[in-house]
């Protein structure tokens, strides 16, 4: 058996590429699953797909099955404050030893296969956290996709107790296709026959379309929330009260948006309810403990400085609901090349005074120049950062002392900023 530190263990999990080999069939994580004693046969799941608000959504349901007594394991991406954010029990971070003895295992089965294989990091991840959560007795897991959903490696489990599917945008488009459609043909890929599948009210009628239809191919019935049934009574910076189907309830997270997120839970919590013993309270309050680090996250009050990973343009149009009419805005922004900037910036120049463009914090980052000339160029007020990351946020808190400091535009430079503050 291979022995690792934590620190080695990351290093191993690093050294595999972000995606690995393109793939046409789940055959490959089929057979490294197989090689370490197919665990998550022994596991039960939610599964969540989607563009937007996976995250936000598992960490709510994580939260009503925690609120119930239920050992509770959490698969999400990317990490926002550490590598062992990914996988979760209980709310806490796998251990550094378990992570390393487990790396040890898994590389001992990635050993077996050809060099050339060409296994991903995900892959190589998603293989230790199952093993980890049948390791400890998880009663359920939240499982959260990485990319698409019909070729996505957690695909490889075949009767989650629920499937869910959030709201559904362009983004990934060189892989998933360039159209909403064929993006929620993606993600409906995760719908397993006689499974119940809950769809985020949020979507078009072309997503509802898309899985309407896999979803009576599939014989899984569908449950849509009815948005008519949701009352909003305030929203604000420390969340969103709303009222559903008569019954009251608080997401902490900001963003109306969040709603959506939340009436997928309320919805989905209905069906699991008598197999897992939920109740109202556990529901309630499982909603309103959900907190998600990256996104419209409050890093200070007094100044007021977020921090927010929306990166296509329906993350940012949910980020532009939160800002609106809070002046001065001025934001630190970074942004990978391969999203659609223009689209995205166009939603955002409006409430920003101005911006500080940076780069560095990702190989995929757009070059800080060459950001804030698009940005210029679509009307904003832009120009690149001539101090490192730190001092650029900490000059814009003082300058700005009474109006709102904004880190955005990349989950991975919110992940630059954690960890920059962790070490000052």
């Amino acid at each position: 058996m291979f022995e690792y530190s934590n620190e080695k263990a990351i290093e191993y999990i690093f050294g595999f590429s972000h995606s690995g080999k393109p793939v046409k069939d789940l055959s490959r994580i089929k057979k490294l699953m197989s090689a370490i004693g197919d665990p998550q046969d022994r596991l039960r799941f939610v599964h969540i797909a989607g563009t937007n608000g996976k995250g936000s959504t598992a960490r709510m349901f994580d939260g009503v099955f925690l609120r119930a007594g239920l050992k509770t394991g959490l698969f999400t991406s990317p990490f926002i404050i550490e590598y062992a954010d990914r996988i979760q029990v209980n709310d806490r971070n796998i251990d550094g030893e378990a992570l390393a003895r487990l790396a040890g295992k898994v590389h001992e089965a990635v050993s077996q296969f050809p060099e050339d294989t060409g296994f991903s990091q995900f892959e190589i991840t998603q293989a230790i956290a199952f093993l980890y959560f049948e390791e400890q007795g998880c009663d359920i897991v939240v499982l959260e996709t990485g990319l698409g959903g019909l070729l996505d490696c957690t695909n490889i489990i075949t009767t989650p107790l629920l499937t869910v599917i959030t709201k559904v945008d362009l983004d990934h488009t060189a892989i998933l296709g360039d159209t909403v459609e064929q993006i929620a043909s993606q993600k409906a890929g995760i719908i397993k026959r006689g499974v119940p599948c809950v769809l985020s009210a949020g979507n078009t009628e072309e997503v509802r379309a898309v899985v309407a239809e896999k979803a009576r191919e599939m014989d899984s019935s569908l449950v849509i929330p009815d948005a008519d049934k949701l009352s909003v009574q305030n929203s604000g910076l420390d969340g969103t009260d709303f009222t559903y189907n008569g019954k009251n309830y608080h997401a902490s997270m900001a963003g109306i948006h969040q709603t959506d997120n939340a009436l997928s839970v309320i919805e989905g919590c209905e069906i699991l309810r008598e197999k897992l013993g939920l109740s109202d309270e556990d529901i309630r309050e499982g909603i309103a403990d959900a907190v998600l680090p990256g996104r419209t996250e409050i890093l200070s009050r007094k100044p007021l400085v977020m921090l927010d990973g929306g990166h296509n343009p329906d993350g940012v149009r949910a980020l532009a609901k939160v800002i609106a009419g809070k002046r001065p805005c001025h934001a630190v922004i970074g942004m990978c090349r391969d999203k659609n900037l223009r689209e995205a910036l166009s939603v955002l120049i409006p409430h920003v005074d101005s911006f500080i463009t940076v780069d560095g914090f990702s190989d995929r980052a757009e070059n800080a120049s060459e950001l804030a000339e698009l940005i210029n160029a679509l009307g904003g007020k832009a120009s690149p950062a001539k101090n490192n990351l730190l001092t650029e946020i900490e000059n814009m808190k003082q300058q700005n002392s009474d109006g709102l400091t904004l880190v955005c535009g990349s989950l991975y430079l919110v992940s630059a900023v954690h960890e920059i503050y962790k070490n000052n």
